[in-house]
């Protein structure tokens, strides 16, 4: 294998997609990176497998050559690897995720579509009911992916699933509002994001079926990867808009070209950083009670750097009720007795030495072997530090921080919930 040859290619430092290939060119996986350099030389460091996984370990000891494409930003970047990950299928892509866990760009059928989200396992059950036009992806880092959403909406801005077009607001009074095939329509109110300039007028009536369309074709254009075809459209458009004497038209297609020439993706770079480690299934514990009365102990998931609630789970406790420690053996005892659910890279629990010892003694009595990580908190009920496994912490800190604050909230609420229907 090229190991060495690999770890000295001069890549830039611009944005862009890599792409790791075997030894008949075939491609294992691709990626994105805020800098091909540093994203790249990332792969060659000693703890690869701690720090991504085992079979993206493999991957680079199986591949024989690296490519890659420079991109203008972080945003094509994204964009550019989901679409060449759906066209390609790369082995390693799919073995890090199965596409029920991406993350996809859906474009509603409507008469005036919304943009939204949605992860695969939403997508592949409800795909009808969701009455779904265009379909994006699949995204890696839903993070990611919503950053660039963000910054999108604010160059195209469109409807959200909160946003009901004016149409569909009238109630038959008349009013001094606008009328459409002559019907009357009370004024509409403006959703939240028209307020701050993310909706274009679609629940107040401002802008027409044709011209939103012509909105939602550019974010066609743009998520399937045209961004020069697109740049092109809207200088050919603002020429046009110019020549029937539509300035403010002009004026708007003009900011939006310019805003894809210099788009400042700094929060892209941002999540690109923290999602470095990827593909790694967090479990966190925690126990509820108010003086040994309706304790219970939930368990939460982060995976990928998200919150995954459809694992969630709720565990009423049946022994110990007022020892958070025995609690927890119970809890994790019982989750363990679960081997249809995955293992997690890491085992997080709420507490100090007392706890983490209580799951090491689960774990050696089961013989599973994973990390165990403690979040201390202050007397305001903050992580004030990690204790336990050192390498675990340094590569999902962020994972491990997401997935303790989740199941403090998810514990609360069910206790809460459960002490109230007790009261009634």
């Amino acid at each position: 294998m090229l190991r060495e040859d690999l770890k000295q290619f001069d890549l830039p430092e611009e944005p862009g997609i890599y792409m790791f290939r075997g030894p008949r060119k075939e491609i294992l996986y691709i990626g994105k990176a805020a800098s091909l350099r540093d994203r790249v030389r990332s792969y060659f460091s000693k703890d690869l497998a701690e720090a991504r996984s085992t079979a993206i370990s493999h991957m680079v000891q199986t591949a024989a050559s690296i490519t890659w494409q420079e991109t203008q930003s972080v945003l094509e970047a994204l964009i550019l690897e989901a679409n060449l990950i759906k066209r390609h299928l790369p082995a390693y892509n799919a073995a890090s995720k199965d596409n029920k866990s991406f993350n996809y760009l859906i474009i509603s059928k409507e008469n005036f579509p919304r943009v939204l989200i949605v992860r695969g396992r939403d997508l592949f059950q409800n795909r009808e009911e969701m009455k779904v036009r265009n379909v994006f992806g699949p995204f890696p880092q839903g993070l990611s992916l919503q950053e660039a959403v963000k910054i999108v909406r604010r160059i195209f801005p469109f409807r959200d699933s909160k946003c009901i077009p004016c149409e569909e607001q009238y109630n038959g009074k008349k009013d001094e509002g606008r009328k459409d095939e002559g019907r009357t329509f009370v004024r509409c109110k403006p959703c939240f994001s028209r307020q701050i300039g993310l909706c274009p007028g679609v629940c107040t009536g401002e802008v027409t079926r044709e011209e939103y369309a012509q909105t939602i074709w550019h974010i066609t254009q743009l998520f399937s990867g045209n961004f020069r075809g697109l740049k092109r459209q809207l200088t050919k458009e603002m020429k046009a808009a110019a020549r029937a004497e539509d300035f403010e038209l002009a004026e708007r297609l003009r900011r939006q070209c310019s805003a894809l020439e210099h788009i400042k993706d700094v929060s892209l770079i941002k999540q690109e950083k923290v999602s470095a480690g990827g593909g790694a299934r967090i479990e966190a514990f925690d126990i509820a009670h108010t003086s040994g009365t309706e304790t219970v102990g939930v368990m939460t998931v982060v995976d990928n750097g998200e919150a995954y609630k459809a694992a969630y789970r709720k565990f009423k406790i049946k022994t110990a009720t007022n020892d958070d420690t025995k609690a927890l053996s119970e809890a994790l005892s019982r989750r363990l007795g679960h081997p249809e659910w995955p293992l997690p890279r890491v085992f997080v629990v709420d507490g100090s030495i007392g706890q983490m010892r209580a799951a090491e003694r689960v774990l050696k009595q089961v013989g599973v072997v994973v990390p165990i990580v403690g979040v201390v908190k202050n007397e305001f009920h903050k992580p004030e530090r990690l204790i336990g496994d050192k390498r675990a912490i340094e590569a999902y800190e962020r994972d491990i921080l997401l997935a303790n604050n989740e199941a403090h909230r998810f514990g609360i609420a069910y206790h809460r919930k459960r002490r109230a229907r007790r009261m009634i």
